[in-house]
């Protein structure tokens, strides 16, 4: 049983993650800006903003893993990246290794080809600040993280988010920094927090991108 802290817990991916997580047996705490209309039993949830590093000195503390599961929009659209150099540092004092919730966009349709996130010209234009954000994690700031802390980046596959749910088929498939499915694929939320449990359960990979899909 780890002490699995989980940041942005309420969200799409979050509130997976953390589902899966406690029903294996972790301890685990989320922290979100809002609190769950029905909080599972055994979480332990924590009210608080994600840029604030006094608010997640506690949880991140004391934690075996910390999921970062926000998103670069809302109250974060301008304040991101420097949300994640906050996590990542004390994630890093505390020992505890960094799971992701990345986006598809930074993955690769073939070995050696170039990410989506470089043409973005089928996306509405309002979204590619948050696409290029998100992505800039795995293209530039966790590959400059002290080498003293262990990352995992973790894209879904294309079509995965809440206007998309799909249903839980209870396995997934596990890639590196290349689409599993040429077309970017999908998962839902329940089997992508099946896989990333899993990543974290097993502790195999260590400062890399990987991604999941049906």
């Amino acid at each position: 049983m780890s002490r699995i802290t989980v940041l942005g817990g309420t969200g799409y991916a979050g509130s997976a993650i953390v589902a899966e997580a406690a029903a294996r047996g972790h301890r685990v705490t989320a922290l979100s800006r809002s609190l769950p209309e029905a909080p599972l039993p055994n979480v332990t949830y924590v009210q608080g903003d994600a840029a604030d590093e006094a608010t997640l000195s506690a949880p991140i503390e004391g934690a075996d893993a910390v999921v970062g599961a926000i998103a670069p929009r809302g109250p974060l659209a301008h304040t991101f990246r420097d949300a994640y150099r906050t996590i990542a540092r004390l994630a890093d004092d505390a020992g505890a290794p960094l799971y992701v919730v990345g986006g598809a966009s930074s993955l690769r349709p073939a070995p050696g080809a170039d990410r989506f996130v470089t043409d973005l010209s089928h996306i509405p234009a309002e979204l590619h600040d948050e696409i290029r954000s998100g992505a800039a994690l795995i293209l530039e700031d966790l590959p400059a993280a002290p080498a003293t802390l262990d990352w995992i980046f973790v894209s879904p596959a294309l079509r995965f988010g809440a206007r998309m749910p799909g249903e839980r088929l209870g396995r997934y498939r596990l890639g590196d920094d290349v689409a599993v499915q040429p077309d970017g694929g999908a998962i839902s939320a329940a089997d992508y927090a099946l896989g990333f449990v899993d990543l974290i359960e097993k502790g195999e990979h260590h400062r890399v991108q990987v991604n999941l899909s049906h």
